[in-house]
């Protein structure tokens, strides 16, 4: 079986695994939607708009952590007879490239649902439509292999649902950072011309962290 294949059957049995677990999918949904209520209901946007430096952290506050809870799962939940069982049929390269482009469409399913709730509840004031979802695909791409590769670090350790937390946040800063300048400046109106070396940059951290993922994967998964 070629590489492309075994790729896509790994995405496969993720996609199944998720639909036997529909409880996981719907509670990060019910997640989503509980706290853009609640952002609803402690600023009191019944009588008033908030301003964009808060829409925009709320917004990616919300994201993160749905993304954090939505990844931690990719390699907590495997077994070590799972895992030996994948060893033996195909390269952890493919299972970490096939892991992290399901998380990658997860998150955008999340992140989808996110703008469109929270535009619907708390107000839409973005003014450059295309520069906000390049930057909130490439940003929830960051989110997605970065929180992939900690999470397998984290199933190597004990108390591992803590230390993916931990691990986490230092690990995911540099691409918070670059999308919420990004999504700020798409909110004031900033054109392509002035936000494309900024989103070069996004993107040649998602290189780099995709990168460093399918290299040192191997040497984890072999531990």
């Amino acid at each position: 079986m070629s590489g492309l294949n075994q790729i896509l059957t790994l995405i496969e049995r993720e996609v199944k695994m998720e639909w036997r677990q529909k409880y996981a999918i719907n509670g990060l949904l019910l997640y989503v939607g509980a706290t853009v209520f609640i952002c609803y209901l402690s600023f009191h946007l019944q009588s008033g708009a908030i301003n964009i430096p808060t829409w925009n952290a709320l917004f990616w506050i919300i994201l993160l952590f749905a993304g954090i809870n939505a990844v931690a799962k990719s390699f907590l939940q495997e077994s070590e007879g799972r895992n030996l069982y994948w060893y033996q049929l195909t390269s952890p390269e493919y299972i970490i490239i096939a892991k992290g482009i399901y998380n990658t469409f997860l998150l955008l399913l999340l992140g989808i649902v996110c703008l469109g709730f929270y535009s619907m509840v708390i107000g839409n004031p973005i003014e450059h439509y295309g520069v906000f979802l390049t930057t909130l695909f490439l940003g929830l791409c960051g989110f997605s292999f970065t929180l992939t590769m900690v999470s397998g670090i984290a199933a190597k350790a004990n108390n591992s649902g803590t230390l993916m937390a931990i691990l986490s946040f230092p690990v995911i800063i540099p691409v918070l950072l670059m999308a919420l300048k990004l999504s700020k400046g798409a909110l004031l109106g900033v054109g392509w011309e002035a936000s494309a070396p900024h989103l070069l940059t996004l993107l040649a951290i998602n290189v780099i962290v995709g990168a460093m993922s399918v290299i040192l994967f191997p040497y984890l998964w072999r531990s």
